[in-house]
């Protein structure tokens, strides 16, 4: 009986302790915009300055039609300043940009973060920040989902409205993993126009650029056999 007691304490004391790293400093429920010190709409500078991350971490993936970048994080094991192992169940998050616009964050949690959590478990630590979640008759409108939440897994709880989706996903039920993607609809559609005009204008081009790789290449190659040519010229002797 003890050991029942234990483990339920046990289990509850987990659940909490991720309700808390997920909240942080923010205690208001609703604020689909935001996650933890991350809004959405926010610049590439302002999450620079949360996470501590250098500038040339941030990912350029595309310059036209617009410019589209990505940051990857991993946050500390350690609280900052100790030598304390950190229980933050976070164990890398990606950020997506559209125009130094923050519109998706992808996070993804540890699995020791997450051991012998369920579903239920984790939609109760993220309702205590979000609210109650969506049931299927309140969901916003649906939209084709993106390749990143294609391979997400398995959705298993959806929190937002129609400006903001939050959405928890489980990626395997043997060892499960989850991770929540955080995103605002209007400015990702704006990124997925602006990516596949992009992968046009590359494909349209890709000829032009291969015939200035190989002259660039013919190029450098005639100047490094001249360079060679003369300093072999000089010291050479019979």
């Amino acid at each position: 009986m003890l050991t029942r007691i234990s483990l339920l304490n046990a289990r509850t004391l987990t659940i909490g302790l991720f309700g808390i790293a997920l909240l942080g400093q923010h205690l208001d429920a609703q604020e689909f915009s935001r996650y933890r010190t991350f809004d959405l709409g926010g610049s590439v500078a302002a999450v620079l300055t949360s996470t501590g991350a250098a500038a040339s971490d941030v990912k350029t993936l595309h310059e036209r039609p617009a410019i589209l970048q990505d940051l990857e994080w991993t946050p500390s094991h350690w609280i900052a300043g100790t030598a304390t192992a950190s229980t933050d169940p976070v164990e890398r998050m990606v950020f997506s940009f559209y125009n130094d616009q923050l519109f998706r964050i992808v996070v993804n949690y540890g699995h020791d973060g997450t051991e012998g959590m369920t579903d239920t478990d984790l939609i109760e630590a993220i309702s205590a920040v979000y609210g109650p979640p969506l049931t299927k008759s309140s969901r916003a409108v649906s939209r084709m989902p993106s390749e990143v939440e294609a391979d997400a897994g398995v959705p298993v709880g959806r929190w937002g409205d129609a400006e903001h989706s939050i959405v928890l996903y489980r990626s395997s039920s043997y060892r499960p993993a989850w991770r929540l993607i955080v995103t605002a609809p209007h400015i990702e559609g704006l990124a997925r126009t602006a990516d596949a005009q992009a992968r046009k204008l590359d494909d349209r081009e890709a000829p032009q650029r291969e015939v200035a790789r190989l002259k660039k290449e013919q190029t450098d190659d005639r100047a490094a056999a001249e360079k060679a040519r003369v300093s072999n010229k000089k010291a050479f002797k019979a």
